[in-house]
């Protein structure tokens, strides 16, 4: 509710806007333009309806007289509406039919606003509503402030364009309008997480109190609970604590009847219920709201939410009924529930943590009830890091032999052996894994084709590891069409992870990235919540864009991946540390660069995953830093004592996320030997990786140790072997798009390419040739393609509002108002082919 005030220039009482008011153009300029007669701001309470309608009253035409009459919510009986209206315009009443008179003939321009309408659903009050708004005269503009849609004939007001209506979504702040109002140690990503810009909230989260949930549990039991029915409120509560409801659900938990009603009545009042991720069929509360009131004790939440699996169990809804289930404590449920999961589960929502939360508390329970089951679990185990725990996971199998028959006990036995091939594959032993792998796959049934899936991707990487990118290739093809013959979009998009390695081995990044962009996209269109797999393909594409040297993309994928990564609990979140501390080097901050080694190490530790998936990746990433210090003593050390793990009789096999370990551990080690002189034969061991680079048809390694070959032959005083071997690398660098390697040569040994006159001349972002940052690039090329400003935010892991702000600069530097507009003349510039 705004405050009201005299005003000098204007009849009666007028809106008093607080001290804190911002001025939001976006809003007020559509309002004030508008020819509608009747302007209709329907939202929940605290949306910003009386400031926005206060701001433009307050804007009103000279000569045009405004009467602000506030209603409070209050239910009024239609002769005191009348009444009301009458003695605000300064009429004198006797009854509806004169005051109806009176301004159907209503001759001079004048603003009546109706600030928070009746709250309640009052049929005789709405048909009255209806009477004003179609019988008064056309110089008279209604602006109507309401939390409920009164029943008006709304559609005949639009069809004569009568009407101009903002919804609540439309009334939220934007990020900018939220960083104009921020403090300065007030976070935007906090207000926004904390309010989703629910004007209410904002200013809830700015107060900077201390206690803001507490604040806004004040607000909603003022401002909703204490004027609602007590059968209203447990209804609302209930819903709050439930991820999405339908009218259906809503029956099951209230009673036939009363449930649809109690929906159907906090619909009508504007009680902050919408629907569920832009579906047509599901609801839910308002997200900080539930959020606050799910954090609230609630002693009848066990039987509310066992109740609610009873209803999805029914509807085969496996997925909402395994959640319900362990939020009802319902354990033995939920173990049941889980024999309909699949691997490919294990991708959505977040099952994986879920799994694996209820294997801790109930291991037992899990492993005892079927193959299937142990297989999940393992399943969960091993995508976590936890390859002891799976390793024993695996043993239970034998828990379930032998089988009825010879040929039940096979498939058993193959399956053990695809299970246990994962578990030798991440620990690093390629041989006896390749082995399980091709035995699983010639016992598993067609039944298993998950299983075969995995097995094919299991050998797919370890081709990749060997440099066998043919053999890659056949394996990673045969396992795509079995996915897709299956119609497993989630399998797909995993082996497409492969398909972006082999990509990037061959020299084509940018195709890898493309490839990766796309399958993003597929997952985003089918509306599947892959969060975990969407976790991967982010630390990927920003692993792609810092090889390609686009580095403010990276730094948006990696935090992206970071994030969903650490929720999901992937042992892959240590490559969103890795690639915020090549980030950092690369801008010459080592300090927080191995703040990010240490943050990864650290929570490897704590998640007990094991060394060999980590220790030497965190080392060669540690060696380049101290190369580029000037601590080659330090990396020497560590490279030699890494390197030991890959050589000899018992070598281990590279993880499989970092195909390049062992050959740059390798020319690392050579670049730090010459830097001390204590080097033996480095031209020849550099060769020998440069010929294995070339015959693997592996490019970019390929261009990394022609570079380094250069570098090395420099430091030697060879200088025309140093000039051939740094050309040849830059043009590989040229073609395959990877610049990281040219900075990391530059962050070595910073004078070799301008002394050799080497220094490539390429067109800087910004410059007159190109005004175009490598970001807007980036967008600008998303647009060309027909994305969304949505979709372009999706798939490059950034805001709305930042898109909206790279938007207007490239329109703003290419001199043009229009998307279409700004894609013809990049092309004209050549900016994009």
């Amino acid at each position: 509710m705004t405050a009201m005030t005299r005003c000098l220039d204007r009849p009666g009482f007028m809106p008093r806007l607080s001290a804190h008011h911002l001025s939001r153009p976006r809003l007020a300029q559509p309002l004030l333009a508008a020819q509608a007669r009747v302007r209709l701001l329907c939202a929940p309470g605290g949306s910003g309806k009386s400031a926005l309608f206060a701001e433009c009253a307050l804007q009103a035409p000279a000569g045009c007289p405004v009467y602000w009459l506030a209603l409070n919510g209050m239910a009024l009986s239609p002769e005191g509406l009348c009444r009301r209206v009458a003695q605000n315009l300064g009429l004198s009443f006797t009854d509806e039919a004169a005051l109806l008179l009176e301004l159907s003939g209503w001759s001079t321009p004048a603003w009546l606003f109706l600030d928070d309408f009746c709250r309640f659903p009052d049929p005789e009050l709405d048909a009255l509503l209806d009477r004003l708004l179609t019988l008064s005269s056309p110089a008279l503009s209604w602006w109507l402030g309401t939390r409920r849609r009164p029943a008006c004939n709304w559609p005949r007001l639009l069809l004569d364009d009568e009407l101009w209506e903002c919804s609540a979504g439309e009334l939220a702040f934007s990020a900018g309008e939220i960083q104009a109002l921020l403090g300065p140690e007030q976070s935007l990503d906090g207000v926004m997480q904390f309010s989703a810009g629910w004007c209410a909230g904002v200013r809830i989260a700015l107060l900077g109190d201390g206690h803001p949930d507490k604040t806004l549990r004040d607000y909603l039991q003022h401002e909703l609970f204490s004027t609602w029915p007590a059968e209203w409120v447990e209804a609302w509560q209930v819903l709050a604590h439930l991820p999405r409801f339908n009218a259906s659900l809503c029956e099951h938990l209230f009673g036939a009847g009363d449930g649809g009603r109690y929906l159907r009545d906090l619909q009508a009042l504007g009680a902050f219920i919408q629907p569920w991720e832009h579906s047509a069929d599901w609801l839910c509360i308002f997200a900080p709201l539930a959020h606050v009131v799910r954090d609230e004790p609630w002693p009848a939440r066990r039987s509310w939410h066992r109740r609610a699996c009873q209803w999805f169990t029914a509807e085969g809804d496996w997925q909402a009924a395994f959640e319900q289930a362990l939020l009802a404590e319902a354990f033995e449920v939920a173990v049941s529930l889980l024999q309909h999961f699949s691997f490919e589960d294990l991708f959505r929502q977040q099952n994986a943590v879920l799994v694996l939360r209820l294997h801790e508390q109930h291991g037992d329970e899990l492993l005892l009830c079927s193959a299937q089951l142990v297989g999940l679990v393992t399943a969960a185990l091993l995508f976590a890091g936890r390859f002891d725990q799976a390793a024993r996971c695996i043993d239970q199998l034998a828990r379930f032999t032998p089988q009825p028959c010879a040929m039940q006990q096979r498939h058993l036995l193959a399956r053990w052996q695809a299970q246990w091939g994962w578990l030798l594959h991440l620990s690093g032993d390629g041989e006896c894994s390749r082995a399980h792998f091709l035995e699983a796959l010639q016992a598993l049934p067609d039944s298993a084709w998950t299983s075969r899936v995995m097995c094919l991707s299991g050998l797919t990487q370890q081709a990749l590891l060997r440099g066998e990118l043919d053999v890659a290739q056949t394996l990673n093809r045969e396992a795509l069409c079995l996915a897709r013959a299956e119609g497993s979009l989630l399998l797909e998009a995993l082996l497409e992870l492969d398909h972006a390695q082999l990509l990037e081995q061959r020299g084509a990044p940018h195709r890898a990235q493309s490839l990766l962009e796309q399958v993003q996209a597929m997952l985003l269109k089918q509306q599947i919540a892959a969060g975990p797999l969407v976790g991967r393909i982010a630390l990927r594409r920003g692993h792609l864009a810092l090889r390609q040297g686009q580095d403010a993309l990276a730094a948006d994928c990696f935090q992206a991946g970071l994030a969903m990564c650490l929720h999901s609990q992937d042992k892959r979140v240590l490559y969103g540390f890795l690639g915020l501390a090549l980030l950092a080097a690369n801008n010459g901050d080592y300090a927080q660069a191995f703040i990010q080694l240490r943050e990864a190490e650290r929570l490897m530790q704590q998640r007990h995953v094991p060394q060999n998936v980590y220790r030497a990746v965190l080392l060669l990433i540690s060696g380049h830093f101290w190369l580029q210090q000037g601590r080659a003593e330090l990396t020497v050390e560590a490279v030699r004592r890494v390197l030991r793990h890959f050589h000899g009789p018992h070598a281990r096999q590279a993880p499989p996320a970092t195909l390049e370990l062992i050959p740059r551990l390798e020319y690392l080690l050579v670049l730090a030997e010459v830097k001390l002189g204590c080097a033996e034969q480095p031209l020849l061991r550099l060769n020998a990786l440069l010929e294995a680079a070339r015959q693997r048809g592996m490019l970019c390694l390929e261009t990394e140790v022609q570079l380094v070959l250069g570098e090395v032959a420099w430091q030697l005083g060879d200088t025309a072997l140093a000039r051939r071997a740094l050309q040849s690398g830059l043009a590989l660098a040229a073609r395959c798009q990877v610049q990281q390697a040219i900075r990391e040569l530059r962050l070595r040994s910073p004078g070799v390419l301008s002394e050799l006159g080497l220094e490539p001349h390429t067109a800087a972002s910004g410059t007159a040739d190109n005004p175009l940052s490598q970001r807007e690039l980036e967008v600008l090329r998303l647009i060309a393609l027909g994305n969304s400003n949505l979709q372009i935010a999706d798939r490059l892991f950034i805001s709305l509002h930042t898109v909206k702000t790279h938007a207007r600069r490239i329109h703003s530097k290419l001199g043009v108002e229009r998307r279409t507009q700004a894609v013809a003349k990049a092309k004209t510039l050549g900016l994009m082919v």
